[in-house]
């Protein structure tokens, strides 16, 4: 659990006397109190308290209304674009100018208002904010963020045009540990929401990105959603949407060890790409057999098509082919 503040200790300064009966007295009264040595708060401890204090109030307001207030799921879809807009090759999010993307855009949303007219349509923009790289870069981690510049471009973008936005992260040689505390400042905003990709976290692989597929164990999954509640209880925001990206067994192990908490809305995303018939049967075995909470699916604009006749599913199609009905689409 990321917490601020760690290793400060507060101290109680002890008060002189007040009213005592003698001179004497209030002379070895002070003389005592000089003596003791300052009480010590432990902080960490504290802070701990405080975060179970709030994840129970957030469980007895679920109990009671179903959801916190401002969440998202299940009462949204989700469907957002992908990629970097200072990439073209990473999806379809920077790959085309960002008026004609949005334009698309317009025209996807719709496809899955028409779908499920009774499920309100939320839009977002998912940016990959913390890449994983075939250099190692001057500390060997693989992987390069954003600068300050281009989060703050994509915000306002999604700002502009009414969408959430999620800052995905791809650690390669790295750990959350050591990568989300640099995206906390963006994460108080209450669009902003966090992915993370198992395929680029190599730390148990010992290679650098590309040469194997990634692992994020369950205790990785509660590390970020300990993370997330924190930042939520603190600066009393709505639930956050956390995505973890999967389409093989190994990328999540233990996920029955994953522990939900209401101020995080978990979405195991399927993101694999090919033909309608693959996919399908990695949904089924990956996100269906393995439940979480929420489920998402990908659609890809350069791989799903190829070779003919393959195709990019439809709206229709992956609500009809799917069970559960996936709240989160992403197109890449």
């Amino acid at each position: 659990m990321l917490l601020s503040g760690l290793g400060l200790a507060l101290t109680l300064t002890t008060l002189p006397g007040c009213g005592s009966r003698s001179g004497t007295e209030s002379a070895t009264s002070n003389a005592a109190a000089d003596t003791t040595k300052p009480a010590v708060v432990d902080t960490l401890a504290l802070k701990r308290q405080a975060m179970r204090r709030d994840s129970l109030k957030a469980d007895s307001i679920t109990r009671a209304g179903g959801q916190l207030p401002g969440a998202i799921l299940p009462g949204h879809r989700i469907v957002a674009f992908y990629g970097n807009i200072r990439a073209k090759g990473m999806g379809i999010l920077g790959r085309e100018p960002k008026e004609q993307m949005f334009r698309k855009f317009e025209k996807v949303l719709k496809e899955w208002q028409d779908a499920e007219p009774g499920l309100p349509i939320q839009p977002a923009l998912h940016n990959v904010t913390i890449t994983a790289q075939g250099a190692a870069g001057s500390d060997g981690k693989y992987r390069l963020m954003n600068s300050k510049a281009t989060i703050e471009e994509v915000i306002s973008w999604a700002k502009e045009h009414k969408c959430i936005i999620f800052l995905d992260v791809q650690v390669g040689l790295s750990d959350l540990e050591h990568e989300l505390h640099k995206l906390e400042p963006y994460l108080k905003d209450p669009i902003v929401h966090l992915g993370i990709d198992p395929e680029f976290a190599m730390a148990t692989k010992g290679v650098r990105p590309g040469k194997k597929i990634g692992t994020y164990d369950a205790k990785d999954v509660n590390y970020t959603i300990n993370f997330l509640a924190r930042i939520v209880s603190e600066n009393k925001l709505p639930p956050k949407v956390l995505t973890v990206h999967r389409f093989t067994q190994g990328m999540i192990t233990n996920y029955k060890n994953i522990k939900l908490d209401p101020r995080v809305q978990v979405v195991m995303h399927m993101d694999g790409w090919g033909n309608p018939t693959l996919k399908k049967d990695s949904y089924k075995a990956y996100i269906e057999k393995q439940p979480v909470q929420y489920t998402g699916f990908k659609l890809f604009y350069e791989y799903d098509a190829r070779p003919a006749p393959h195709h990019i599913m439809t709206p229709k199609e992956v609500l009809a082919e799917l069970n559960p009905k996936p709240l989160y689409i992403q197109y890449q």
